[in-house]
This record gives structure tokens, C-alpha cells and sequence, in this order.
């Protein structure tokens, strides 16, 4: 009697892989780094917290997110991005309940603390460097395409923010997008992302390219510079993210239509994703400060 042929388990493919990291990234984004910009004045106006402590648990949650990217690019290197981008999502679900919870500031600002340790494992920094471990130099599409998904952000979660503060109030949000990141996000890094990164044959020429560089002057001032500009950029995006809904608002704009007006922000971002894509072998640093 022949026996049936074992079921050999395969890795999802391409594509299903970087729709899933981008369903989970406009979700990520969308229940963190854009959350303050919809619920902070919320929050204000119903516990009296400071504006400037509301809204600093994000830059709390970042700096957290920061000091943890080392550790995070080496697990992803050693092992792949499943298990870090798992822990991103639960981070983000359970500091979200902290958030909805929150008795007093101090339990708020813990809650951002534990929402950052989400943010440094699971935006796009982690997002990228798992699609670089699992496809190595032909990665690039693939992490182009993501920030296509990424970009669409604040679009997608502002309105339903907005929607939602209406309906369940500002304590309420958090806990719906802690239900999205524990049962939503968190089951499909589990299930999509291959358990074990395939090992990718280098090529000889690459072995050369992955020599460590010692560092010298130059390098170190060239790190400096580069530091600098992206510090800066992520200061002017940040401040923008939190506080453009207030800044519309504050010029007479109902609060429906500032997200409108600010869910533009998204296709920017996708359109300037397309013209990158388009002159990929051109592309400069000037170009895109002009």
C-alpha cells in the first residue's frame, strides 16, 4: 500500500510576504506614531494632563525605539525579522491598553515607553531590514514597494481615528488598534514570515563588498553629516505628524475636514515613492531636498 507523499511546507511568496508587512505597517504606523495627532487634544481636555507630556510620550516612545535599534537589527540579522516584528506587534497592542487604562500620567507616559519598545521592532527601519534578510540585493523593489504601503498611513488611520473618537472616545481607539495589533497583526507575522530565513549563496564578488570598512575621519564625517540631515528631517515630520490636525484646526478648519486635508500627506508620500522608483539609477540626496 503506498503512503501519501509528505506535505513539504513552502515559503509564501514574494508578494504575499511584502502585502502582509504592509497591511501590518499602515496598522503600525497608523496605531503609533500617527495616533497623538487625533487623540492628544482628547486627552487634554478629559484628564487635564499637560499638552506638552501628552504628546511627549510619542518622543519618549521613539527615543526608546532609537536605543533599542541595535539589538533589533542584530536579531534580524541572526535570525530574521518573524519573532521581532511578533514582539513589535504585542508591544504595540499591550501598550495600547496601558494607553485606554491609564489612571494617571505616569501609567500614560509607561504605556508610551512600552508602545516605543513596538516602534523601534516594528516600523520600517525593522521592516526593511527583514526584507534585505530575506531577499538580500534584490530588496530594493521589495522595500520600495513597502513604503508605497506605508505611506498610505496617516490616509487610511487618521479618518478612522477620527471616526472612532466620535463613537468610542479617545480611550476607546487605543483599545480597538491594541485588538488590531494582538489579533490581527501579530497572527499574520506569525503566519506569513518563513520560521527560518533561507540562506542566500553569496556571490564571490559580494564576499569583498561585505568586508567591514575600518573607520576613519572621512567615514566619521560623513556619518556626522548624515546623522545631522536625518535628525533633523525626522524633527520637522515628527512635529508634523502630531500637531498639523491641531495647527488646521486652530485656523478655523472643523476637525473632519483637517484630516482630509492632512490624509493628503500619504499620496505625497506614494507619489514621490513612484517618481523614485522611475529614476531609481539617478537618484541623489539633492533631488530630494529639492
Amino acid at each position: 500500500m503506498s503512503l501519501p507523499a509528505p506535505t513539504i511546507s513552502k515559503t509564501p511568496s514574494r508578494h504575499t510576504i511584502i502585502t502582509a508587512l504592509g497591511v501590518t505597517q499602515i496598522m503600525a504606523w497608523g496605531s503609533s506614531y500617527y495616533l497623538p495627532a487625533v487623540i492628544a487634544p482628547a486627552v487634554v481636555a478629559d484628564t487635564g494632563w499637560p499638552l506638552a507630556w501628552v504628546v511627549g510620550g510619542l518622543s519618549l516612545g521613539l527615543l526608546v525605539g532609537g536605543l533599542i535599534s541595535p539589538r533589533v537589527g542584530s536579531s534580524i540579522e541572526r535570525y530574521g525579522g518573524r519573532n521581532v516584528l511578533a514582539f513589535s506587534a504585542a508591544c504595540i497592542g499591550i501598550g495600547q491598553i496601558g494607553l485606554a487604562i491609564a489612571p494617571n500620567l505616569a501609567v500614560y507616559i509607561v504605556a508610551w515607553l512600552v508602545i516605543g519598545l513596538g516602534m523601534g521592532a516594528g516600523l520600517y527601519d525593522a521592516a526593511f531590514a527583514t526584507l534585505g534578510r530575506l531577499y538580500g540585493l534584490e530588496a530594493r523593489s521589495a522595500i520600495t514597494t513597502l513604503t508605497l504601503f506605508g505611506g498610505f498611513a496617516s490616509t487610511i488611520c487618521w479618518p478612522i481615528s477620527a471616526f472612532l473618537m466620535g463613537e468610542v472616545g479617545w480611550r476607546g481607539i487605543c483599545l480597538v488598534y491594541a485588538v488590531v495589533q494582538l489579533f490581527i497583526a501579530l497572527p499574520l507575522y506569525l503566519l506569513i514570515l518563513p520560521r527560518e530565513v533561507p540562506q542566500r549563496v553569496a556571490h564571490s564578488g559580494l564576499k569583498e563588498a561585505a568586508t567591514a570598512v575600518p573607520i576613519n575621519n572621512t567615514n566619521l564625517a560623513t556619518m556626522i553629516v548624515l546623522a545631522s540631515t536625518i535628525t533633523l528631517a525626522a524633527v520637522i515630520s515628527s512635529t508634523l505628524s502630531v500637531h498639523l490636525l491641531t495647527i488646521l484646526q486652530a485656523g478655523g478648519m472643523a476637525l473632519a475636514a483637517a484630516v482630509g486635508f492632512g490624509a493628503l500627506v500619504g499620496p505625497s508620500q506614494v507619489a514621490a515613492r513612484a517618481v523614485e522608483m522611475m529614476i531609481a539609477r539617478y537618484h541623489h540626496p539633492i533631488w530630494t531636498k529639492l
